[in-house]
């Protein structure tokens, strides 16, 4: 029975399932996101010098990565994947008091990696907000979004710039 519902995890009768993605190539595929973290100016200069938790990107850098990896267990209908690199890159803008996080995930498989690029930006900016709660709640992450991804039948995507 075709689908005619736009969204793919949804069948022609609006049910749940897991789209099958037996019968597709497998290819090269990455995907990249990023989440913006926003900190007062003292929270900022806290978090980027002499911080007293010590290496927190150390530990925002390892839960993104783990993120990564048991997306499949978090989000429903996704399908586990066999990850062959995850990367976690925190770019600082003084100008603004932000973090950007930006993960990307990579394999060659039958679907795509942007989720598992999304949740691994998003818990990585999840992982900077609890390790400095202590000294700032009003930290702000916003702007989770897909930059990029490669790969399958849809090929290459880019977010267009704003």
């Amino acid at each position: 029975m075709e689908n005619s519902s736009p969204f793919t995890h949804l069948d022609s009768k609006g049910q749940a399932h897991m789209v099958d993605i037996t019968e597709k190539q497998i290819t090269s595929r990455t995907a990249t996101a990023q989440s913006l973290v926003s900190f007062s100016a003292d929270s900022f200069t806290k978090l980027t010098e002499n911080n007293p938790k010590g290496d927190v990107f150390a530990v925002a850098r390892i839960a993104g990565i783990q993120a990564a990896k048991r997306c499949a267990e978090l989000i429903p209908l996704c399908h586990s994947l066999a990850l062959s690199n995850v990367t976690i890159d925190f770019n600082l803008l003084p100008d603004t008091h932000q973090v950007q996080v930006l993960a990307c995930c990579k394999l060659a498989g039958k679907t795509g990696v942007e989720m598992e690029a999304l949740t691994a930006a998003s818990i990585a900016a999840l992982t900077l907000y609890d390790m400095c709660k202590a000294f700032d709640k009003g930290i702000i992450i916003e702007h989770t979004c897909l930059l990029e991804k490669t790969g399958g039948k849809s090929g290459h995507w880019q977010r267009a710039s704003s």
